[in-house]
């Protein structure tokens, strides 16, 4: 798993070195018959990937996405409207049935179809109309890093040829260099903090919030730890119930308009008695782990989950599990 995480600079280099153009024509297409539907299509760590994508899409672009309900189409069989809408699937394996389907179905129904895929040979990517290679290489780790990283930059490759976007692209240019340094990144305490955790609150907002899904993903799959990924503004809504002294918080404050009021639950955490870790980039005072940061606000998740994977590796060890080898999961999953 660290391994493959700290290669992830190298493998998105290589993605960023092909397709130029195949992103460039689907940009074009894009602009010129605007979807009226967005929809993603993803399971795991790839639906998360999904939820950056639709982010960037929304707060760029303008237009609403949403999630597929995958079982719709391959249980219900419910007749979804589905021409000139654009739904995009995110995948590493490309295998998942519960995936393949609802692109298939959507093609032949007459909208255009994406798949952000690592395999390029996979069904997946033989069933949409634009398959877009992630290029990270074979994966051996079950648990996913460096393909979701990949999808991330696909993501927002996909994103900023849609808008014609020039500088977002040139800042997308500079994420090696980015996440080969996001990859050293000490965050020690949080090891400290989590090796004898049995439960905790991952907290994110806003763009911030899919990197919050990921790594309370990998601290379930790796670390065995009971980790629940909530929006800062939900917290009050119920799950601050839950936060009773020393009850351990990863708050992820990165740059942006959300990031004040996640300082500020920081604080009021604290002042409850929570275990916070405090996550942000380096100007801001009071953190306890330093965020790595893009080129640009909208790139920070990339590199800050790569900062977060070094630790989670190591702190499974310091648990006395094998990140590479989680319990009960298998790296190609097939669901219905």
């Amino acid at each position: 798993m660290l391994k493959e995480a700290r290669s992830a600079a190298a493998h998105v280099a290589s993605q960023l070195r092909q397709d130029r153009e195949r992103y460039a024509e689907l940009g074009q297409c894009l602009r010129a018959a605007p979807p009226s539907a967005i929809l993603t299509v993803a399971r795991g760590s790839s639906d998360n990937a999904a939820n950056y994508c639709a982010y960037l899409i929304m707060a760029r672009l303008g237009h609403i996405v949403a999630s597929l309900p995958l079982s719709l189409v391959t249980l219900n069989k419910a007749p979804l409207i589905a021409r000139d809408a654009l739904a995009i699937a995110i995948s590493q394996s490309g295998q998942s049935p519960d995936v393949i389907e609802p692109i298939r179905y959507f093609r032949e129904s007459g909208a255009a179809t994406v798949a952000l895929v690592n395999d390029a040979a996979s069904p997946l990517a033989a069933s949409a109309e634009w398959a877009l290679p992630l290029h990270a290489g074979s994966e051996l780790s079950v648990a996913a890093t460096k393909s979701f990283i990949a999808s991330l930059v696909a993501a927002a490759r996909l994103t900023a040829h849609w808008q014609n976007d020039a500088a977002l692209l040139a800042a997308i240019e500079t994420l090696p260099e980015a996440l080969e340094d996001a990859s050293h990144s000490d965050w020690t305490p949080a090891i400290e903090t989590l090796a004898p955790a049995s439960r905790i609150m991952v907290v994110g907002r806003g763009i911030s919030l899919p990197l919050a899904m990921e790594a309370a993903l990998k601290l379930k799959e790796t670390s065995g730890i009971q980790a629940e990924a909530f929006s800062g503004a939900e917290i009050k809504h119920g799950p601050m119930t839950l936060i009773d002294e020393g009850y351990p918080l990863l708050i992820f404050a990165t740059r942006g308009p959300t990031q004040d009021g996640l300082l500020k639950l920081a604080d009021e955490m604290r002042k409850r008695g929570a275990k916070v870790l405090l996550a942000a980039p380096d100007n801001v005072a009071g953190r306890d782990l330093t965020l790595p940061v893009a080129a640009t606000a909208d790139l920070d998740p990339i590199v800050a989950i790569q900062a977060f994977y070094a630790m989670a590796a190591s702190l499974s060890a310091a648990r006395g599990m094998d990140p590479d080898r989680p319990r009960h999961l298998s790296k190609v999953t097939r669901t219905q």
